[in-house]
């Protein structure tokens, strides 16, 4: 008798333990700007975990993930990067890296992580387990002149990929060895380019230029062809809007061999064809996109707005190029996240304080999520996606 409670207490405290273990692969993080914070959440059962704040300026936050989808690295405006345990809901590190940084990415095989900053201008490679500094990379022009970088990527062969806002280059970091990394630069791509998407594919790396006309294409398996301007007069004959908030090149939705992109200015999505990268068609839409992005099976695309028209969402049909439906989830409709197999869609209204979650095929919503002012939404099925 003597020794069998001890052998009860052990195992009814396994049977705790064990009540308490959760998987990761539907597991998601929520940016909260004020006050700054996360939440971390589970779409299986559609519910709030926990939340991690003193996260410090996260008006332009995003997020990558580590490849066993445990840890989040959350990039903030502040320069911050911080590594949050989505398991035991902490923060695991946080530092101070740059002066303003905006954005990031995780190398091929997730020992790396990236950031672009702003100022002072270049790129940041940090050890994923530790977040100790292991390689920096100036982004230096002209007459010794640091750039703004912005769409930065990862890419095959453990590289990363990225644009000089200032410099208008676009260069290929190649970080096998992080001691020795060597650069491709490529000049003279166009103006201002602004962001940039790599194919799912990871074989096409595309900038979008804010004052020139067109986009920059550059194939990463044909370096030695250099960098190549695609739909060069696509808007030449237009009248340009005041652009009230830059579209995210992140968010490009790629449908089969379609693509669908934010036309700068335009209330317009474009649809381009990948293989000969003509214009197909230009959908009117309610506004000016901001995101456009398609439901993991492609026959949706979904996009949202800038000011004045960001209380709306539009769905396009892939199939016949139209939009189906028009929705009205809250006020500064900010992000969109797809379900890894996208039966649902979560989107944040950031002046509304809350998530909106719809049903894909039916346009149901299934649940509203308090959030103090949420922005970016981002899902752990992204650890397994290059470019993101």
């Amino acid at each position: 008798m003597q020794h069998f409670i001890p052998i009860l207490t052990l195992f009814l405290f396994s049977q705790v333990t064990l009540a308490e273990l959760r998987g990761t692969g539907d597991l998601g993080v929520i940016i909260e700007r004020e006050p700054a914070a996360v939440q971390i959440i589970n779409t299986t059962h559609n519910k709030s975990l926990s939340r991690i704040s003193e996260l410090g300026d996260l008006s332009h936050a995003s997020v990558v993930f580590s490849r066993d989808a445990r840890y989040a690295f959350i990039f903030g405006r502040d320069g911050g990067l911080t590594k949050i345990d989505l398991l035991q809901d902490k923060i695991v590190k946080r530092i101070i890296q740059a002066g303003n940084s905006i954005g990031g990415a995780i190398s091929q095989d997730g020992t790396l992580i990236a950031v672009s900053n702003y100022t002072p201008g270049g790129v940041k490679v940090f050890s994923s387990e530790t977040l100790e500094l292991v390689a920096n990379i100036p982004a230096l022009y002209g007459d010794n002149q640091l750039s703004k970088v912005v769409g930065l990527v990862d890419a095959p062969g453990q590289k990363f990929v990225f644009s000089l806002f200032d410099a208008g280059e676009i260069w290929v970091a190649d970080l096998k060895n992080p001691t020795q990394v060597k650069i491709e630069k490529f000049q003279g791509v166009g103006k201002q380019p602004y962001d940039a998407l790599l194919t799912p594919d990871g074989r096409y790396y595309i900038a979008g230029l804010f004052a020139d006309q067109g986009l920059a294409l550059l194939d990463l398996w044909s370096l030695e062809q250099g960098v190549k301007r695609i739909l060069p007069a696509y808007s030449k004959q237009d009248e340009k809007l005041p652009v009230y908030k830059m579209p995210h090149l992140e968010g490009w939705a790629m449908a089969g061999n379609l693509m669908f992109i934010p036309a700068i200015g335009q209330h317009e999505v474009l649809v381009i064809e990948k293989n000969t990268w003509q214009l197909v068609k230009r959908i009117p839409v309610l506004g000016q996109p901001v995101f456009v992005m398609a439901r993991p099976d492609g026959r949706q695309v979904w996009v949202n707005y800038a000011f004045p028209d960001n209380a709306h969402l539009q769905v396009i049909d892939v199939k016949s190029l139209d939009l189906v439906k028009s929705l009205n989830p809250g006020k500064a409709v900010l992000h969109m996240e797809f379900t890894p197999r996208g039966e649902n869609i979560w989107v944040s209204a950031r002046d509304d304080n809350r998530i909106v979650v719809y049903d894909t095929n039916s346009f149901k919503e299934i649940m509203r999520l308090p959030a103090n002012k949420p922005s970016g939404i981002f899902f752990s099925s992204r650890a397994h996606k290059m470019g993101l």
